[in-house]
């Protein structure tokens, strides 16, 4: 059986350091796990190429109206290939307008 050794300093799964607040709108309430890269596209040999598993499962915690924008603007693809890092999700026109208006919206 292979051994394998994790990094100390790294998360073991998503649910280590979970932020309090999305990491999107920045408001505080019930978060979601965000992949970067959705799971869906896991499989599919230019990401196993291109991206190793800690990449692949990487994601952001945000609220579920961010969540849903997000998958609303972007299929997978797109997602994956140009919105892989929480920077580029944030530098993005359209998520950018998105996030405005759910930082508004009242906390339910």
């Amino acid at each position: 059986m292979k051994s394998v050794i994790k990094p100390q300093n790294k998360p073991v799964s998503k649910f280590h350091h979970k932020p309090e607040q999305c990491e999107l709108c920045q408001r505080q309430l019930a978060l979601t796990y965000h992949h970067l890269i959705p799971r869906k596209m896991h499989r599919r040999t230019y990401f196993r190429k291109n991206f190793d598993k800690a990449e692949l499962a990487k994601g952001i915690w945000i609220c579920r109206k961010c969540h849903n924008g997000v998958h609303r603007l972007y299929d997978e693809m797109t997602l994956a290939k140009k919105f892989h890092r929480l920077d580029l999700l944030l530098a993005d026109e359209a998520i950018k307008k998105h996030v405005q208006w759910v930082a508004k919206q009242k906390d339910i």
